[in-house]
């Protein structure tokens, strides 16, 4: 059948510094990070136009709000596609068709996990409960959010009743971000 709901979610890249970055790096995952997003994009977007109904939802970072040290790559890839899906808002609007961004703060994930590790690994002597404690000392609600938690809000803007909500960057982060 048509899709009606598109939720794009990419896989992070390696930590990185703006400053000295390969720039083949930089080429591969603008492709599979930004490019593979608007491809895909425009491949269901014909049949949401013919419906007069569709859901375009991209997952993005924190990083969009308050750039991640060490994560360069993904926090310039990521703002560029909560560019792109501002645009695309006000193009498809019209025709039924809700695009927004969904912005996770620390999500208990594989790539959250990782993340971490690599942080303790770099400080020979700490452990990894201690940067994970660290992390978590920051957000307001005191602990890393659930998969369940990203996808109840993913759930609800993929919704009818969300048919008026466009444009827009919306957060799952348990008050992390200012």
């Amino acid at each position: 059948g048509n899709p009606d709901i598109l939720v794009n979610v990419t896989g992070g890249p390696p930590q990185a510094q703006a400053e000295g970055t390969d720039p083949a790096q930089w080429t591969g995952f603008f492709d599979s990070m930004v490019r593979s997003v608007i491809f895909a994009t425009d491949l269901v977007l014909p049949a949401m136009k013919a419906a007069g109904f569709g859901r375009i939802i991209t997952s993005s970072s924190s990083g969009v709000v308050a750039p991640i040290p060490d994560l360069a790559i993904s926090n310039a890839l990521r703002l560029a596609l909560l560019g792109w899906s501002k645009t695309l808002s006000k193009e498809v609007a019209r025709d039924g068709i809700t695009a927004n961004v969904v912005i996770p703060g620390r999500i208990a994930t594989k790539r959250v996990a990782s993340l971490d590790q690599a942080r303790a690994d770099a400080q020979p002597g700490r452990a990894l409960e201690d940067v994970v404690s660290a992390s978590t000392s920051t957000i307001p609600i005191g602990r890393y959010g659930t998969v369940d938690e990203f996808a109840a809000l993913v759930a609800f803007v993929a919704g009818a009743p969300a048919s008026y909500i466009t444009g827009s960057a919306l957060r799952v982060d348990g008050g992390l971000l200012a």
